[in-house]
């Protein structure tokens, strides 16, 4: 069982270390390297509009994460909610106090009821020219856009990359 759900055949707990960019529109970018085995993921995020008014504050927001696998081409998505501005921390929304029933409901509903369960908060804040060093060495695609990096320890639960579902790009 993972948390409170029976687990899914297939599914997996990972571990590891995150690296994620947060830009300045929102979104995030980054890697998941999970250890002890050093499988890299891609990470990537876009912020959710909220339809209500939602009364967190601006240090709550939702974001549809993807957890992409490099090696089957496949991604698998998962709502989250990201606390913090610079210093960022997630976890998945059935965990997430105080937003409103109805708002998890319309958003599993709009995105899916996934029983993927991600956790991350940051250890290590990299700004300006450390963020920009960070970006260069480890995403150079994103090198010279104006974002903060986060590391830390991130957790994936209940994630199952054996369906159909193939990236297409």
């Amino acid at each position: 069982m993972e948390n409170g759900q029976p687990a899914r055949k297939g599914a997996k707990r990972m571990e590891g270390l995150a690296s994620i960019a947060l830009l300045p529109d929102g979104s995030v970018s980054g890697h998941f390297i999970q250890l002890p085995h050093s499988i890299c993921y891609g990470i990537h995020g876009s912020e959710l509009c909220c339809e209500r008014e939602c009364s967190r504050g601006e240090d709550y927001r939702l974001i549809k994460l993807s957890i992409i696998d490099f090696a089957s081409k496949k991604e698998r998505v998962a709502v989250v909610e990201c606390r913090g501005h610079d210093a960022a921390r997630f976890q998945s929304i059935g965990h997430a106090h105080g937003w409103e029933e109805d708002v998890i409901g319309m958003i599993e509903q709009k995105h899916g009821k996934q029983r993927i369960s991600i956790s991350f908060e940051c250890e290590t804040l990299k700004a300006d020219n450390a963020a920009q060093e960070h970006l260069q060495k480890y995403m150079p695609n994103l090198a010279g856009v104006d974002a903060v990096v986060n590391i830390g320890r991130m957790s994936i639960s209940g994630i199952n990359f054996d369906g159909e579902e193939e990236i297409t790009a």
